[in-house]
């Protein structure tokens, strides 16, 4: 499968079905991802792979208690919104396997030469570190559909981050990125519709 066959067919999947995923093909999409581009190639990086299932449901429901505890509006919607967030942001402990995506900050070249803060640097170039991981976890989607598999990448269950990261082990300054989920699809999935290329391509001439 060619690179613009794995990105059209890509698709978030959030039903697999029970078999398991080879480690080796982890292996491999984590190797990709650690390809991706960095600042200064700092690679702040790292991937947590389980399969625990019953870590998984640990997991699972610090989530659900974190957004058990959001202050939510009196809306008659709020039920239903607060229903909707906790599927969406749990279905992972059904996944054969879930990718928890690290990020240990680093020091900046500018740094160096600047006085100014770690993180006022960072946000001022609209945080590095972050847009890499971001890179990581694509190459990580990509690679799940060339190996046959189907992925989501997750941020809602980062709603209990601080519990997610007790559970893993996750230690500062390193912090919890992302989830991405990783199975054999239950059914087919195709992408949600884009936006045409005349409303996303701009030319400055």
């Amino acid at each position: 499968m060619d690179l613009k066959d794995c990105i059209e067919k890509r698709a978030s999947v959030r039903s697999f079905t029970d078999e398991e995923v080879n480690l080796n093909d982890i292996r491999e999409m984590i190797r990709r991802a650690g390809l991706a581009p960095s600042e200064n190639n700092h690679q702040p990086w790292k991937f947590i792979v389980v399969t625990n299932k019953l870590l998984l449901q640990r997991l699972s429901e610090a989530v659900r208690k974190k957004i058990n505890e959001l202050p939510v509006t009196e809306s008659k919607r709020a039920y239903l919104i607060i229903s909707q967030m906790k599927v969406f942001a749990t279905f992972f402990e059904n996944s054969p396997a879930l990718i928890a995506v690290t990020l240990t900050p680093q020091e900046s070249v500018w740094e160096k030469g600047l006085n100014i803060s770690h993180d006022e640097l960072s946000k001022l170039q609209n945080y590095p570190d972050l847009q890499a991981c971001g890179a990581a976890v694509q190459n990580i989607l990509l690679s799940a559909v060339e190996l046959g598999y189907g992925a989501c990448w997750m941020s809602s269950p980062l709603t209990a981050r601080t519990e997610l990261e007790a559970l893993l082990g996750i230690k500062e300054p390193s912090y919890l990125a992302a989830f991405v989920t990783i199975g054999k699809p239950k059914q087919m999935t195709s992408q949600s519709n884009k936006k045409p290329l005349k409303d996303i391509f701009v030319v400055k001439s």
